[in-house]
């Protein structure tokens, strides 16, 4: 679905390009086009789109539960170190880079090498990146737009014009770092785009990437099935026999913090709720990431009376899910315990099947008493015997 917002400021100039592309045989050029007058904010989307208009759209969000896949008519092109943007000229960087030195540096780097009319938002990985880095990128991103505005010119609606790279390497775009030594990979197609991509990115470290041709499953071979079915559970133990109880709801999702067999512990019991909390703390921030769990996460902490202990968990939270790539806010703890957590979601939280439901029960875990069995059992002899007549038969 679209709404008018998702249409970008710049709906009018990229309508106005789109129509030049697909009437002109030569390809215009957008960094010498003249910029349309904006949309305004307030407004309706039958303002400016008609009926069977044709109109260049991107999947800005995976289709989630009951929801469709989220639309936008704002154009980018991401990659390590910054996302382009045509049609919008001026430049952006991350919040997550602190130094004021370092903003400017790279804000100043990027607007002198760009094209006009394209807008860059700077990713965190830029941060001490050389300039031979990032002009690199720019092009590579650059040369995508201009390949795909020769797509565009020969494409029919509705049409599959730019499709991102594969997962695993939108993955890789995001997490690889100098610090990655071994690539283990067991499909060859797989490999090879793997091959190609770090060939780009770091030709160095190409030889990192290797085709897995073992005997066991690829996860088994390294260890890692375990570690996925011990994460995916409805319970997550972590340190000192204290565990986490995830639950998820179509609207939120709920963690009870447990502090298991801690009660033999030398601390009082405020200290002792305070080391769970932040232990569990961190176990949270690292199972948000693992699963990707998005929209509103509310934590059920263990009660603490000391307004200290409250404000270093919110501290010790915000320090956790600091690494966390997504966008999120954290809330203090309300007067209940309960820490209130948003974070972007843009595709459904990982789940693995870790358990079935009991035939028996259907997941209650309870069964009927002895008493309403027998019950029971009685009434179906007597209609087996009575009613169908029935002379022989087996429990």
């Amino acid at each position: 679905f679209l709404h008018y917002l998702d249409l970008g400021v710049e709906f009018n100039s990229i309508t106005y390009f789109q129509k030049f592309v697909s009437d002109k045989k030569k390809i215009p050029q957008l960094q010498k086009m003249k910029l349309q007058r904006i949309i305004e904010k307030e407004g309706t989307i039958s303002d400016v789109l008609k009926v069977g208009q044709e109109i260049l759209v991107q999947i800005a969000k995976e289709p989630i539960s009951t929801k469709g896949p989220r639309l936008t008519a704002e154009i980018s092109f991401a990659g390590r170190f910054m996302v382009l943007i045509p049609f919008i000229d001026r430049v952006s960087v991350s919040q997550k880079i602190m130094s004021r030195e370092e903003r400017a540096r790279l804000r100043q780097l990027i607007q002198s090498i760009k094209p006009k009319n394209f807008g860059v938002i700077i990713r965190t990985n830029a941060e001490g990146k050389r300039v031979a880095e990032l002009d690199a990128e720019l092009k590579n991103l650059l040369k995508k737009w201009e390949d795909n505005i020769v797509k565009l010119q020969k494409a029919k609606a509705p049409s599959l014009i730019f499709e991102e790279t594969g997962r695993t390497v939108a993955l890789l775009r995001d997490i690889f770092n100098p610090s990655f030594e071994q690539i283990h990979v067991n499909d060859k197609n797989v490999t090879k785009e793997i091959s190609e991509y770090v060939s780009i990115i770091a030709p160095d470290k190409k030889n990192v990437v290797k085709p897995y041709n073992g005997a066991l499953p690829i996860l088994d071979n390294f260890g890692v099935t375990k570690q996925i079915k011990s994460l995916f559970g409805k319970t997550v133990t972590f340190k000192n026999g204290a565990y986490l109880i995830i639950e998820h709801t179509e609207a939120l999702h709920v963690i009870d913090v447990n502090s298991g067999n801690r009660n033999k512990s030398s601390l009082g019991q405020e200290d002792s709720a305070y080391m769970v909390n932040v232990a569990a703390a961190e176990e949270i921030a690292r199972q948000l990431r693992l699963r990707d769990m998005g929209g509103i996460i509310v934590v059920d902490f263990i009660d603490m009376n000391k307004g200290e202990h409250r404000n270093n968990l919110l501290t010790k939270m915000q320090e956790f899910m600091e690494k966390d790539r997504a966008r999120h806010n954290i809330l203090p703890l309300s007067k209940f315990g309960l820490m209130q957590i948003t974070r972007q979601r843009v595709r459904p939280e990982m789940e693995v099947a870790t358990s079935e439901i009991c035939p028996t029960c259907f997941g209650k875990g309870k069964i009927k008493s002895s008493i309403l069995f027998t019950d029971t059992l009685e009434r179906k002899i007597d209609y087996l015997s009575n009613h169908l007549k029935v002379k022989k038969f087996s429990l």
